[in-house]
């Protein structure tokens, strides 16, 4: 897996004291009495589309909820990219989830997820405005208190893409579905970059 960097800037009243950089969570440099720092600007998810099934959604960035779960969208309209993970066609597995059967009937961003089929494409733009293609592998339904780390990571080089909804019967007490539908895709390395 790639490392992660992250340039953090402490300053004061626009001077910079000082800056440290920080790679998979461990100190690797500080620099005092920086007076210029580079903001370096990382492609991000903004859009999904699935032709197959009608979506054209824009992409929120969540990570995790205060009881440690992954966060989903607000509203129903929206996918969240899991900010956690990797990026969308970097080595690894990429999640994105999204509601399905919004209360009201209102439509829902994955209403549709469980008619994809393997071989349909994904399409998720950055933005920079490229484009990375994935194929659809397979589904599978998991209850919500199975072990499923196998969405997050991955154990091969590849670049994957896991979308994740709630499927299932709605249980009214627990405001939870009995079930989570998740479409495993891997990234199209004839059409990368289109």
């Amino acid at each position: 897996m790639k490392n992660r960097y992250l340039l953090v800037v402490f300053a004061l009243v626009g001077i910079t004291l000082f800056s440290a950089v920080i790679a998979d969570g461990k100190l690797i440099e500080l620099v005092q009495d920086v007076s210029v720092a580079k903001v370096v600007e990382t492609e991000q998810p903004v859009r999904l589309m699935i032709p197959a099934i009608g979506t054209d959604a824009l992409i929120e960035s969540l990570g995790l909820t205060p009881e440690g779960i992954m966060d989903s969208p607000e509203g129903p309209a929206n996918a969240g990219w899991y900010n956690l993970g990797v990026r969308p066609g970097e080595v690894g597995s990429a999640v994105i989830d999204g509601h399905s059967g919004w209360k009201n009937d209102t439509p829902a961003v994955f209403d549709n997820l469980h008619q994809l089929e393997p071989g349909d494409k994904i399409y998720i733009e950055d933005n920079k405005g490229i484009i990375t293609t994935f194929v659809v592998r397979e589904s599978r339904t998991y209850n919500p208190e199975a072990d499923a780390s196998e969405v997050f990571f991955s154990n091969d080089d590849g670049s994957h893409l896991n979308l994740i909804t709630c499927n299932g019967v709605w249980n009214e007490v627990t405001q939870n579905s009995s079930k989570r539908l998740v479409i495993f895709a891997d990234k199209d390395m004839a059409n990368e970059g289109l």
